[in-house]
């Protein structure tokens, strides 16, 4: 079952949170993670300044807050990332626009928050695939698995072509701190990015 988060969920409200709570829960297990096939590399990203993408009058989810909040981990990680390289954030207008598409899911069930990656066919297509991924696993506990997987995409605004692709998929954990999540995001961020040719 896939679900993307303008759907209407066919489960309760508290699932649906639970579900998605799994996203600020994001861990690397050094053992465990694997990227998923979805790179693109069309050259170096040439830019001093970055803008995520617009949210424009996209239908807000029922469980606003978990997703307000998921959102918040995932920016300031991708803001970290970037500052470290010389690439500053700002509200509008940057020289390339970072789309970013998470993807939480199990063999049973597999939702996203897409808000930040735009309009592209890609979103379902990325779901999809993901879905299709995890239920697929042969793991005779699959039905105790659950994963995590972020999307990042670099596009030039100037055209909306598609730059530098990267995404990571990780276990989940569940029962951490804030600190802990934002910390584990980071370090998958860092991991995600740490190839992304960058110019200025």
């Amino acid at each position: 079952m896939i679900k993307n988060h303008y759907a209407r969920l066919p489960f309760d409200s508290a699932a649906s949170t639970g579900l998605l709570l799994t996203v600020l829960s994001l861990a690397l297990s050094l053992m465990g993670c694997s990227s998923v096939d979805t790179r693109v590399n069309k050259g170096s990203v040439k830019a001093s300044t970055f803008s995520f993408m617009p949210t424009g009058n996209r239908q807000t989810p029922t469980y606003a807050e978990t997703a307000k909040q998921a959102h918040a981990l995932v920016q300031n990680a991708i803001i970290n990332n970037l500052s470290s390289k010389g690439v500053t954030h700002i509200s509008a207008g940057g020289d390339v626009t970072v789309a970013y598409l998470i993807i939480v899911g199990n063999n049973v069930a597999t939702t996203s928050l897409n808000e930040y990656f735009g309009y592209s066919d890609d979103s379902s297509a990325l779901v999809e695939k993901v879905h299709d991924s995890g239920a697929g696993s042969s793991n005779e506990s699959r039905d105790h698995f659950e994963s995590g997987t972020l999307v990042i995409d670099f596009v030039d605004p100037s055209n909306g072509k598609l730059i530098q692709r990267r995404s990571i998929q990780a276990p989940v954990l569940r029962n951490l701190s804030t600190e802990e999540r934002s910390a584990r995001l980071q370090t998958i961020v860092d991991q995600a990015l740490a190839s992304v040719p960058i110019s200025h």
